[in-house]
């Protein structure tokens, strides 16, 4: 019986090896031989994820799928784009209707460990705000007791609003809506007194307001919102190149490495960076050996997709903070590529 009950063992670990390393490469062989990338974001964020008036997408969450595409398939234009509502993103990706989900995504231990998903890492280190018009007169959080408030529906905001306020012995009128756009409308519309979503979200929207500077952001955050990009579960290698292809972009900018010099590094004699520029990693990740040069050389590092996006060279000129390299200051880390 021992040995039958061995044999069965034996067998079921061989059959099962093969199998776990088939689901492991599928979306990665998917994506090469489709020739595309299906990526999944926001309805329209200005500075995460928004349509220009040419119809084109852009956005430091973009600009994370485009590198995705670079790193898979050499081509950081090969990518299309799926608007989804924060009610739909997550059901998308378990569906297979997209391969990635770039979408201003809180990293939860609910969402991480009971959706069949897994968060690659963080492209932006966020805290959930408040935005007010000046004409209220108010200048914390603390004193918006009885308030009505704009919020989206089927986000982590909900939640931290009602723990904010009822620790602080507030009451509050809920104003829900689906979408980040109509959150800033019905804002606007006097809907609502005030209108809550990470602080990098309130910037984005109130450039959409017709009077931007008649709002103010308070001075309170009331919560970590790590948002970063998200993939299936029980897809090894396809997770490893998403998460990697985030690595490189930090490891790029930590190196010096920009979409401007790249080509002329290749001659450098760092160690760091001949490794950068030579692959590493590629076979593993099931891609092409050039996969972290073509990210910087076509999307940029991680500085500069910040920058471009929502930092100073953006209508949005979001000071890099927490999101500047752990080297000046900030915790945006990557582990080494060797």
């Amino acid at each position: 019986m021992k040995k039958i009950s061995i044999c069965a063992v034996l067998t079921a670990v061989s059959v099962s090896f093969p199998m776990m390393a088939s689901a492991a490469d599928s979306t990665v062989k998917s994506v090469q031989k489709r020739g595309y990338v299906q990526c999944g974001v926001t309805t329209g964020l200005p500075g995460f994820s928004n349509p220009d008036d040419k119809g084109k997408w852009q956005g430091i969450d973009v600009d994370v799928c485009r590198a995705v595409a670079a790193a898979a398939l050499g081509d950081a234009n090969k990518v299309k784009y799926t608007p989804l509502t924060a009610k739909e993103r997550f059901t998308a990706l378990q569906s297979g209707e997209i391969d990635l989900l770039s979408r201003v995504t809180t990293w939860t231990i609910t969402r991480d460990a009971s959706l069949g998903l897994n968060f690659t890492g963080v492209t932006y280190y966020d805290g959930q705000g408040f935005m007010v018009s000046k004409e209220l007169g108010v200048k914390s959080a603390k004193e918006l007791d009885g308030a009505s408030v704009c919020i989206q529906s089927g986000t982590t905001t909900e939640l931290n609003l009602a723990d904010y306020f009822r620790q602080n012995g507030m009451k509050f009128e809920p104003v829900v809506f689906d979408t980040a756009d109509q959150t800033a409308k019905g804002f606007e519309a006097g809907r609502c007194d005030v209108l809550t979503s990470d602080q990098s979200q309130l910037y984005a929207l109130r450039i959409k307001l017709s009077k931007p500077d008649n709002a103010v952001v308070l001075p309170e955050v009331i919560s970590k919102e790590p948002l970063g990009p998200v993939v299936r579960q029980g897809d090894d290698q396809w997770f490893n190149l998403v998460k990697w292809t985030l690595f490189a972009m930090v490891n790029a900018e930590e190196l010096g490495l920009t979409s401007s010099n790249i080509e002329k590094e290749k001659k450098s004699k760092n160690p760091e960076v001949q490794r950068f520029i030579n692959g590493e990693g590629s076979k593993a990740l099931g891609v092409p050996g050039d996969w972290a040069y073509q990210i910087v050389k076509q999307v940029g590092n991680y500085g500069e997709i910040f920058e471009s996006n929502v930092g100073a060279s953006s209508p949005l000129k979001i000071e890099r903070g927490l999101n500047a390299l752990w080297t000046k200051g900030g915790i945006q880390y990557a582990p080494p590529m060797r």
